[in-house]
């Protein structure tokens, strides 16, 4: 799977309303056949910085989805409400959904 880390600095007089201005690219990734999850969650250290956690099944799955339409109107849209350029981490890795971790085993 492709495994996508993204730090996206929210200017901060849209910080609160961030999930609703991601909320249509979001619910469109999601629905994407090869998109195994799209998460945001905020920082506990920066309140104007969300972080975007996604998967896609295989680079073809990756590669769709940045050829996609609601991509391509995220980049025209997105950027007016950013403080900065997204960074990210994106890696291939051998798996295809989480794994425990097992060295804080519950139960």
């Amino acid at each position: 799977m492709i495994f996508i880390t993204a730090k996206f600095p929210v200017k901060p007089e849209h910080a609160e309303a961030w999930p609703e201005i991601s909320r249509a690219f979001t619910e469109a990734t999601r629905a994407e056949e090869g998109c195994l999850w799209f998460d945001w969650s905020r920082s506990l250290d920066d309140p104007n910085e969300y972080v975007l956690v996604e998967a896609f099944r295989d680079g073809d799955a990756g590669g769709a989805h940045v050829g996609s339409d609601h991509f391509k109107a995220a980049q025209g849209e997105l950027p007016q409400y950013l403080a900065a350029t997204p960074k990210i981490v994106s890696q291939s890795v051998d798996q295809d959904d989480w794994n425990e971790l097992g060295e804080m085993q519950v139960g």
